[in-house]
């Protein structure tokens, strides 16, 4: 034994080190029974508190060089993974993450702080140390596991016998002229140039910078998928700076600034199209009598100041004889819209005929609110052709000067679909404001709010309501284009069908004639208390159960997530500390958990259908929201907000509706800003229309770039993260897709979801991607604007074409 070591043969170091590790296990245990102990009071899991006692004593024994203090390290460890896998609801990489990382790096440091002890022989203290490497190896794989995607589903055995279906399209160019590319908004390009094979050979072919104002307050989101007619692209930016570009070299050919500008919803999905000369609706004499022969060929927008503006389709001059020299001025008689503030359009006009159809977002705060009326406009001359003012049904013309149409209406701030055949437009609506405390709503409220209505084209008259959710008080107004496509019933019959996603990870499908469910609808029981004061909930709510579900499986306190044990913990007590009854939670004055939540489920971006396969490609986003109706009095502690989820985290969105006056929404997540369910909090399904099974899913984007706190990790980690935007499918079996919180356009393999390219853009982009074939060289080009995710610093103003290079084998 050398001068001046310790007894026994034990270093100074092993000892400051076994001391280090009990004031480590010590620190650990408090936090777990302090946690513990407040998840236990609230009913919670008795783990948390044992487990932080097992560390408190663990630090004890190691304090004191117990000779158990080993065999408690081991008993510690053991009890923990059998309760991590009987705790999991689902076992799997994520869901196991927090409830074991954080104890096994405790069980390897416990491990060497031992073979520290006098009381452990040599050869235990041998097995004690390669034990701990043996831990320290696992958790090293754990790591690299992380960057490898999990939670896929993959079920095969669902698809239908593969048939090509009789309507299958040609290869030859087409134009993209809708937002869903076709009328019936199935986002799917006939194309086979660009095949799995050969998609990894993609390179850059132009890049147009619109020129869209990127600082400032209301600058917006770029949501626009530009429209593709002939070798021309129309774009248009959040403020409506509509330009033409050149489809091959992406060289402007016109600009036009409609100077917008508004401070809230600041966006443009797209532009209508009108060409008189294929105008069916129109006789031989009306086209030759049109007033305006200048503009024969027109781009139709709509901005977010509430104005409706004709232009030109070869120059961008306005059309003179449309509304006031181009331009109708949309905000007469609907209320206090404050300069379009309160009330614009956020989709697109969608052409029918000579009409065009316009519905608008509308503040949903106050009573009083501008009305939700849907217009219809001649698209010669700007003329209001009808109105859908469902507080008016019986009269479908402006009212009289000096009177509005009705204010506070349902109304329809997403895309209408337009069904030639059958005549009629489809109408998804969102509820009457104010959208939590519907105590007061009337009749008309109740039966169009968050519904499906199908309207006389040419009319505006009703002709049939389906409602996806009653007496809407979650803000679930639907948010995506009704997209038709022929599926067949459980009589094998094939019928006209219209599909409707929505913010609770329902689909509906319908018959578009009728408005009677295709697939199996069933109305279930859903809580209804407790209520909030002076509220009237339905008893029954419509569940889809024909079609899958997506990502709404119900939360329980196990599947509580987080990074870490500590935050899992956070996230397990914030979840017994809040209402959860299931779907349909009724909103209260204490904390309730609402989910899936107003941002989705699906939002916006909608489907897409390979119509070859007959298979629906959906993307979704999984973020549960804690909310809280606040009364008069509480309100006014708080900070009012009137900004977007995160914007308004921690203050109250003004709510004024019976006694209250606002509403909290926060996210329910850890304090590292991680959402508390368990990943994915995003992915991409795909669904067999014949079967109505699902096919596969896979989680979409990685943590590079928005992680923990909202930093950068510069990590790929395919955890799957919240998505918008929309996919779009080609007939060569690929899905292309932007929507994601990394800056990526991906292709993914339609038929396994495969992953098979990926680009790296600039800045996030939210648009569905645009794919057409250029008429001028035969090419097939895929274009993503790229602008910035929603809520990101990173802001551009990127349009990006990618193609083959020449002499790609296709």
């Amino acid at each position: 034994m050398g001068e001046g070591q310790p007894a026994g043969g034990q270093s100074a170091l092993g000892n400051a080190y076994r001391i280090l590790f009990a004031v480590i296990s010590f620190l650990v245990g408090a936090v777990l029974v302090y946690g513990g102990s407040k998840l236990l009071l609230l009913g919670g899991s008795a783990y948390y508190l044992l487990a932080g006692l097992a560390y408190c004593v663990l630090a004890v024994l190691f304090f004191v060089k117990h000779r158990l203090a080993l065999l408690f390290t081991v008993v510690i460890f053991a009890a923990t993974v059998v309760w991590a896998f009987c705790d999991t609801p689902e076992i799997g990489y994520w869901a196991l993450l927090p409830r074991l990382v954080v104890p096994a790096i405790l069980f390897a440091l416990g491990l060497w702080a031992a073979a520290t002890l006098p009381t452990t022989v040599s050869s235990t203290k041998r097995v004690s140390v390669f034990s701990g490497l043996g831990i320290v190896g696992a958790l090293l794989v754990t790591l690299v596991e992380a960057f490898f995607p999990h939670g896929q589903i993959s079920n095969p055995q669902a698809a239908a016998p593969d048939q090509v279906a009789e309507n299958t399209k040609t290869d030859a160019p087409e134009d993209w002229e809708f937002f869903g590319r076709n009328a019936a908004g199935t986002r799917f390009a006939p194309y086979t140039q660009i095949t799995p094979d050969n998609v990894s050979k993609l390179k850059v072919a132009w890049v147009y910078h619109t020129g869209r104002r990127t600082k400032g307050a209301g600058t917006g989101v770029d949501e626009n998928t530009p429209q593709q007619i002939g070798n021309v692209l129309y774009s248009c930016t959040p403020e409506n700076l509509i330009t033409a570009l050149d489809a091959d070299t992406g060289r402007p050919i016109w600009k036009f600034d409609a100077k917008a500008h508004s401070a809230e919803h600041v966006t443009c999905r797209g532009i209508g199209y009108y060409d008189m000369d294929k105008d069916v609706s129109l006789t031989a004499e009306e086209k030759a009598a049109s007033p305006d022969p200048l503009c024969r060929q027109r781009i139709l927008t709509s901005t977010v100041d509430a104005r409706f503006i004709a232009l030109d389709a070869h120059t961008g001059a306005l059309c003179p004889a449309f509304g006031d020299n181009g331009v109708v001025d949309i905000k007469k008689q609907m209320g206090p819209t404050e300069n379009g503030k309160r009330y614009h359009p956020t989709s697109i006009p969608v052409v029918m005929g000579h009409i065009a159809v316009i519905g608008g977002w509308v503040r949903d705060i106050v009573h009083g609110e501008p009305s939700g009326v849907v217009r219809a406009y001649d698209v010669r001359t700007g003329a209001l052709a009808w109105a859908w003012d469902v507080g008016r049904p019986d009269d479908t013309q402006a009212p009289a000067e000096g009177q509005d149409f009705t204010q506070e209406t349902p109304n329809v701030w997403t895309i209408p679909t337009y069904d030639k055949d059958l005549n009629l437009v489809y109408l998804p609506t969102g509820n009457g404001p104010p959208d939590y405390w519907g105590g007061d709503r009337n009749a008309v409220k109740e039966k169009f709010g968050a519904a499906i209505v199908a309207v006389e084209a040419t009319t505006g008259k009703t002709k049939w309501v389906f409602q996806t959710v009653h007496h809407d008080v979650w803000d679930y107004d639907l948010p995506s284009q009704p997209v038709l496509y022929d599926v067949t019933n459980a009589q094998g019959e094939k019928v006209p069908a219209l599909i409707q996603t929505t913010k609770t990870g329902h689909i509906f499908v319908v018959d578009r004639r009728t408005g009677q469910p295709v697939t199996e609808v069933q109305e279930r029981s859903v809580p209804t208390s407790p209520a909030a004061q002076g509220e009237h909930l339905s008893p029954t709510q419509p569940f889809s159960v024909g079609m899958p579900i997506i990502g709404a499986d119900p939360l329980t306190e196990s599947s509580m997530w987080g990074v870490s044990t500590f935050d899992q913990l956070y996230c397990r007590i914030m979840f017994k500390d809040s209402v959860y009854e299931g779907p349909f939670t009724p909103p209260g004055e204490k904390p309730y958990i609402e989910w899936p939540s107003l941002l989705g489920g699906m939002n916006w971006g909608g489907i897409s259908i390979d119509e070859r396969k007959g298979v629906m490609f959906v993307n979704d986003m999984r973020m549960p929201l804690r909310m809280t109706l606040v009364n008069k009095e509480e309100a006014k502690h708080y900070k009012v907000s009137t900004d977007e989820v995160p914007g308004f985290m921690g203050t109250i969105r003004p709510q004024v509706a019976g006694p209250y006056a606002g509403v909290r929404i926060d996210i329910l997540q850890s304090p590292l800003e991680v959402p508390c369910n368990t990943p994915p909090f995003g992915t991409m399904s795909a669904i067999d229309l014949k079967t109505k099974k699902l096919l596969w899913q896979v989680p979409m984007g990685t943590t590079q770039d928005l992680g923990p706190m909202g930093i950068k990790t510069h990590l790929p980690v395919p955890m799957g993260m919240p998505t918008l935007g929309g996919p779009t499918s080609t007939a060569s079996g690929l899905l292309f897709f932007a929507g994601t919180q990394d800056y990526y356009l991906r292709a993914l393999e339609s038929a396994t979801g495969k992953e098979v390219w990926r680009e790296r853009l600039p800045v996030g982009a939210v648009a569905a991607p645009l794919i057409y074939k250029s008429p001028k060289t035969g090419k097939e080009y895929v274009v993503i604007s790229a602008g910035g995710m929603s809520h990101s610093p990173d802001v551009g103003d990127y349009i990006i074409a990618y193609t083959l290079p020449e002499g790609t084998a296709h």
